[in-house]
């Protein structure tokens, strides 16, 4: 019998000589200084005896050694050579797998028998030589491809590569196929016991896992199927456990590619051998191994997780038994680990209890598991981790998309998943939003969660079930006992009777029969469908109940919701959208409304928008797309009409409104629908025009019907119709306009006048209407100032009933107020209205008219130079340069300049006018000035001051001189007139003078602030808007009084304080953060503000917050702390050291702290600065490395023991100043004591003592008559008067006598008062008394 194969620890380790007889290469040959034809004569020799001999002839010592040889020089074989070594080796070993069974059999059958013996033991020793040398192959091949892969290879090197390489992806499969089929076979008869020679299972198990660490063979499935064979048959079948399981945790851990394929391995070992210890050892591991550990290794721990997940989809059942071991992570800090436990009680109540077979009491034990689960994922939808809430929040919507989330849980996880929509994480929202899209999408209760249908037909089956229970009540026994009552449900929990059917009979009930209860909520007869008996009844009415519960959740989310909806994250925005889609397909109450928020969303988030427009809005049928249309253009806002009109001209323009929707609107305009009221036709017109802002050309067809509808006698019937009819006609193209002025011009600017000066509108529409008619004048007539000039005037002689304005003009310069007191206020407001409109409007055609030529000059100019070109035959680049020469000669600056001086006295005439010449309106200007300064006829008629003072506003905007004169008068109004309304208009002129004369408006800059405390909500709201506007675009700026914007962050209007969060977000984005530098002087000015602490602590943690450079804030460290030397106040030291608490600190911004020690060292005292020192030390120790730790304690030790210093000499202060205070009370009534005994008899008689106060001081002191008598004398006439010498110095008021004398000795004596005289008490004292009295 040949010697014993031992595995080698490495393949060199053979040509050792061993003392136990095992088989070694003795003559191993050097195969590298063989020639190419040597070498494969050499490997053809090899060949023919492994096929030509027995099986076992591996073992021979001959054929060992150059088998050996040939491995050992495997790199230097060509091709065909290792194909011919490896197949045969290959081939030998499948060989000799089938044969192992029969010879192991046949020692059986002649047990002792030596000859068989011996032939079992040749067969195992070349078992384990083949598997050697084709394990030795696969890891000669794989090193010498990473190498190939780790080194560049150039162009020729890779030709060559292919030439000489061969196919070895397909033979390493074949190859570890083969090795795994051979530990798949009874081994045993071959080795003689069930346990393997260990050193032949370490052998291959430790290559396979060495395998595995290459990402490239796990491609490969075939060699990646073998590998997990080879590893399971390993760890289950040969009792390899404890070492599969370390190096499984080593691969787990290490990388992040084998997580997959090692799940397949131990969930494939479980199914195959029915024997799970290896997925329970690696459980049982993962449990043990400390929490803290995964906080440091980052990747395995998310390896890991990810394992365990895997492992929990594969075996759910075989984890959910060993889920207690891995519960106490979620204690751990590590939030990966949690994330991942969170998945595996996802997949464990999704698979691991369905279908559960057995006792009562063991579907009891699984139900409680269940349970107990779900209680931890409820609980785990608080984590700290926002990872992990968003995890655990997925988890929910993929149970309830497998229909795993019980009808009972239903409501509390929606009450959950509700409050988490104000989560502050933007990924805990999207996931929260994605969660109840899928609760919406899978809910139990029906297609239908309208609350008034839900609850109208949950009364009709309560009374349903009254009817059917005194039936029941009668039919019972009597004489049932308690646990009759009580039915045992299919899962072996007791339930009383009441709780109805089971939870499988309520899907069924609620599936089949709420669709058809939403179809038929109230009959005529008050009758409803019946659904079975009383049992089936009753678990219907708690379905129904919970479908009540569960629609007034989601419709409690719509405020929130809309507030989402405004989010700066466009995930939010998107999620929300998709959300209440949802919600308006299960017609949720307020989801229809909340939608329409979404029209004035940013351009960012469109593509989301404008699917969710067509989904809701677009039909296939024109008549329905235009009835959504026009209903949703009635009911919008301003601000939602202007995104609608962006949205409708989009989408006109890609035609997804197509002709057809718009021919129905005009239908709908025209009145040729049946039952369509003005309001509607009003709405359809404003849709087109919406259309015709991308496409002008809609509304040539129909202008006839746009001046005979829009101004006719619907207008009356609808007054808005005539505004939107003025709106049509300024969007009409140049073509329709040409041919608008030639039939029906004179006509429509009759129509027009007649709407400005005529009265058939109503007072409240009047104003818009016209607003639209004189613009559209100013944009359709070629002359609209003659049309405008006649206007003004008959609008004049409406008032005044007079011929011109001479006369007015006379009357008021000669001081006579009869004229504006018997005035008809509605006429006067209307006419200042029209003036004041029609001056802007010639401001705006003013500019229309400069830019129209300069765009003439323009094109004059490229026509010129293309001429010139033509002709002459030019280059290009020769134009410019006569450009060039007309530029030096200063020809083409001169005529800007003109057209620049032409434009700006046609401006300056609209108002001023010449010294001596006044135009129109210039007359109307004094008149204007005048009513607006009687402040009482202003006060008496608020319509006309809001009417005069928006003209007058008007008119400042257009001329500078006429803006500077009245400046005065528009901010004494904007801060003492009664109504809002004026004093918000006039805010906002304020906004749009800052723009155009900056200059003028500067030196009012702080009264413009002002407005943020003006009592009114609408104009602190404006003052807000006006001024982020200014700023934010570079108009004014940012000055000290931004303090006052600040304290807005903390106004009562929940509004405005989002509005003032906006700014200051907007306003941090802005070059280096302007925040950052204001930041110190609004520290100042706020805290000297009466603000409440929690409101001031609110606006610094917002406006801290909002500075995110390390830079910044190691800065502010510095400049906070040198505030402490310049402040007495101990409420300002609270004020900063609070700040202080609130920068986000850095290892620098730590050391600075420690340095500025001495500026801050005596505010250390008060305890409420101290506990503010401590936040920052605790904030610091978290993030600081060892060095840096130990100085953060050193510098805690140090204040604490400041602090302790400090208090001490404080109590020591406080205990001098009784002491003294005690000596000098002593002192005072000893020498007072003589002064008294001489008194005495006198006083008695004839005085009477008024201060009782004098008796309880002398009460507590102890007074010597010696002392008394011998100081009496020199106190007898000092002086009553006290006067403060120096700040800090305390002086006490003595007692005083009040005595009526009859002598004028004994009046001089009983006058006489005690002046009591303190010692002064030094600095450190005085502020401790002034801390004890605060206190």
């Amino acid at each position: 019998m040949a010697p014993h194969f031992v595995f080698p620890r490495a393949l060199p380790d053979l040509e050792q000589d061993h003392e136990d007889n095992r088989l070694c290469a003795q003559n191993p040959i050097d195969i590298a200084s063989f020639r190419p034809p040597q070498l494969e004569e050499f490997v053809k020799g090899v060949s023919f005896d492994l096929s030509d001999k027995e099986l076992h002839c591996i073992e021979e010592q001959d054929v060992f050694d150059r088998v050996y040889s040939l491995i050992r020089g495997y790199s230097v074989l060509p091709p065909s050579c290792k194909f011919n070594l490896v197949e045969s080796l290959r081939s030998n070993l499948s060989v000799l797998l089938p044969n192992v069974d029969s010879i192991s059999r046949l020692s059986q059958d002649h047990d002792g028998d030596s000859p068989i013996l011996d032939r079992v033991g040749s067969h195992r020793n070349a078992l384990k030589i083949y598997t050697f040398f084709l394990v030795s192959v696969i890891l000669a091949e794989e090193s010498k491809v990473c190498s190939t892969n780790s080194s560049k290879v150039t162009a020729s090197s890779r030709k060559k590569l292919l030439v000489n390489s061969w196919n070895w992806e397909p033979q390493r499969g074949r190859i570890l196929n083969l090795i795994a089929n051979s530990l798949e076979i009874n081994l045993a008869l071959l080795f003689g016991s069930s346990s393997l020679d260990e050193n032949y299972v370490s052998f291959i198990a430790k290559n396979s896992f060495s395998l595995f660490e290459n990402a490239t063979i796990l491609k490969d499935s075939e060699t990646k199927g073998a590998l997990c064979r080879i590893i399971g048959a390993c760890a289950a079948k040969y009792q390899y456990l404890a070492q599969s399981c370390a190096s499984i945790m080593h691969l787990v851990h290490k990388y992040d590619f084998v997580v997959t394929h090692i799940a397949d391995v131990v969930a494939d070992a479980e199914k195959k051998y029915a024997d799970g210890s290896l997925a329970s050892s690696l459980i049982r591991e993962i449990g043990r191994t400390n929490p803290k550990d995964y906080v440091k290794d980052t990747v395995g721990a998310e390896n890991v997780g990810r394992f365990m997940v895997e492992l929990a989809d594969r075996m759910p059942k075989l984890i959910s038994t060993n889920i207690g071991v891995l519960v106490p992570h979620f204690g751990g800090d590590s939030y990966k680990i949690r994330n991942a436990l969170v998945g595996v009680l996802g997949k464990l109540v999704a698979k691991a209890f369905k279908d559960v077979e057995g006792e009562l009491s063991t579907k009891s034990v699984h139900l409680r598991t269940k349970q107990a689960m779900l209680e931890i994922l409820l609980e785990r939808c608080r984590d700290v981790s926002a990872y992990t809430r968003s995890r655990v929040l997925q988890v929910w919507a993929e149970l309830c998309e497998e229909h795993s989330l019980s009808i009972g849980l239903w409501n509390e996880v929606a009450e959950v998943a509700a409050g988490r929509l104000e989560d502050k994480s933007a990924i805990v929202r999207k996931s929260v939003l994605n969660l109840l899209i899928m609760m919406l999408q899978h809910n139990p209760f029906g297609p239908q969660l309208r609350i008034a249908s839900f609850e109208a037909t949950l009364e009709q089956y309560k009374k349903k079930l009254k009817e059917l229970e005194p039936e029941i009540s009668s039919e019972s026994v009597p004489d049932v006992s308690p646990s009759e009552s009580e039915t045992c449900n299919e899962d072996g929990e007791v339930d009383d009777a009441n709780d109805g059917v089971t939870h499988e009979q309520q899907e069924s009930l609620t599936d089949s029969c709420l669709p058809n209860m939403e179809e038929n909520i109230i009959q005529k007869d008050n009758s409803v469908p019946d659904v079975g008996n009383l049992e089936q009844t009753r678990a219907l009415v708690a379905s129904l109940e919970a479908g009540v519960r569960f629609s007034k959740c989601i419709a409690a989310t719509m405020p929130t919701l809309v507030q989402l909806m405004a989010s700066s994250s466009a995930s939010d925005v998107e999620n929300t959208i998709l959300l209440l889609m949802r919600c308006r397909q299960f017609q949720i109450d307020g989801s229809e409304a909340c939608l329409r928020k979404m029209l004035p969303l940013d351009k960012s988030i469109y593509e989301a928008v404008e699917n969710a427009f067509i989904t809701i809005y677009i039909r296939k049928s024109p008549v329905e797309t235009a009835k959504n249309l026009l209903n949703l253009a009635i009911e919008s806002n301003i601000g939602d009409l202007a995104a609608l009109e962006f949205i409708v001209g989009l989408l006109v323009s890609k035609g997804d409104i197509t002709t057809g929707a718009m021919s129905a609107l005009w239908d709908f305009f025209c009145f040729n629908v049946s039952g369509t009221t003005g309001e509607q036709s009003r709405g359809a017109l404003s849709v087109i025009c919406m259309a015709a802002k991308s496409y002008p050309e809609v509304l040539g067809s129909h202008l006839q019907d746009i001046i005979d509808i829009g101004f006719g006698r619907w207008a009356k019937v609808d007054p808005l119709l005539a505004r939107t009819a003025c709106i049509a006609l300024q969007r009409l193209s140049q073509e329709d306009m040409k041919k608008l002025l030639s039939n029906n011009g004179t006509r429509v600017f009759t129509t027009l006048q007649s709407l400005i000066t005529g009265f058939w509108l109503p007072e409240n529409v009047w104003y818009a209407a016209v607003d639209r008619a004189i613009a559209t004048i100013y944009t359709i007539h070629p002359t609209p100032e003659t049309v405008a000039a006649d206007l003004v005037k008959n609008s004049l002689n409406s008032v005044f009933d007079c011929t011109g304005g001479e006369d007015l003009q006379n009357e008021i310069e000669s001081g006579n107020a009869t004229v504006l007191t018997t005035v008809q206020v509605a006429k006067l407001s209307r006419y200042l209205f029209v003036v004041s409109h029609v001056a802007m409007n010639q401001l705006v055609y003013i500019e229309s008219c400069l830019r129209k030529i300069q765009k003439q000059k323009v094109g004059k100019e490229k026509q010129t130079e293309n001429q010139t070109e033509q002709v002459n035959g030019t280059v290009p680049g020769d134009t410019p340069k006569e450009n060039g020469i007309s530029a030096e000669l200063g020809l083409a600056a001169s005529e800007d300049a003109i057209l620049d001086t032409l434009s700006e006295k046609a401006e300056k005439e609209i108002v001023s006018g010449g010294i001596d010449e006044k135009n129109l309106i210039g007359y109307c200007a004094p008149f204007l000035t005048k009513i607006c300064r009687n402040f009482s006829l202003m006060q008496k008629y608020p319509v006309l001051q809001a009417s005069g003072m928006l003209a007058l506003c008007r008119f400042m905007i257009i001329d500078a001189t006429f803006c500077d004169a009245n400046l005065q008068l528009l901010f004494t109004v904007v801060e003492s007139a009664q109504s809002e309304t004026v004093r918000s208009n006039c805010t906002i002129a304020l906004g749009d003078l800052a723009v155009r004369f900056p200059n003028v408006l500067e030196p009012w800059t702080e009264n413009m602030y002002s407005r943020l405390r003006d009592p009114s909500v609408s104009v602190r709201k404006n003052a807000v808007l006006v001024l982020s506007h200014l700023i934010l675009n570079d108009m004014m700026k940012v000055k000290g009084h931004i303090n006052e914007m600040a304290i807005r962050l903390e106004d009562e209007d929940e509004r405005i304080s989002n509005l003032a969060r906006l700014f200051f977000h907007e306003l941090s984005k802005k070059g280096n953060n302007p925040v950052y530098n204001l930041l110190p002087d609004m520290l100042g000015k706020l805290s000297n503000q009466n603000l409440k602490r929690e409101s001031f602590c609110n606006i610094m943690q917002f406006l801290i917050g909002s500075i995110k450079r390390d830079k910044q804030m190691e800065a502010l460290v510095e400049k906070l702390c040198n505030r402490f030397s310049g402040v007495t106040d101990i409420k300002q030291w609270e004020y900063i050291s609070y700040c202080l608490s609130q920068l986000s600190f850095t290892e620098k911004g730590m050391k600075k702290l420690m340095e500025l020690f001495k500026t801050y060292e005596h505010v250390l005292s008060e305890d409420s600065v101290m506990d503010h020192f401590k936040a920052i030390i605790n904030k610091g120790k978290k993030f600081a490395k060892p060095e840096l730790k130990s100085c953060i304690e050193e510098f805690e030790d140090k204040i604490n023991k400041f602090h302790m210093e400090k208090k001490e000499q404080e109590e020591t202060a406080r205990n001098a100043q009784i002491h003294q205070q005690k000596i000098g009370c002593t002192e005072d009534f000893s020498r007072s004591g003589n002064f008294e005994d001489r008194a005495e008899s006198v006083a008695v008689e004839e005085a009477e003592v008024i201060d009782p106060s004098f008796e309880e001081v002398t009460e507590c002191t102890n007074v010597e008559s010696n002392s008394a008598n011998a100081e009496a004398d020199e106190y007898s006439g000092a002086s009553s008067e006290l006067t403060e010498s120096e700040a800090g110095d305390i002086e006490v008021q003595s007692p005083t006598l009040k005595v009526n004398a009859r002598g004028a000795s004994k009046s001089r004596a009983m006058k006489s008062n005690l002046k009591v005289q303190k010692c002064n008490i030094s600095a450190s004292t005085r502020r401790s008394t002034r801390s004890n009295q605060r206190s």
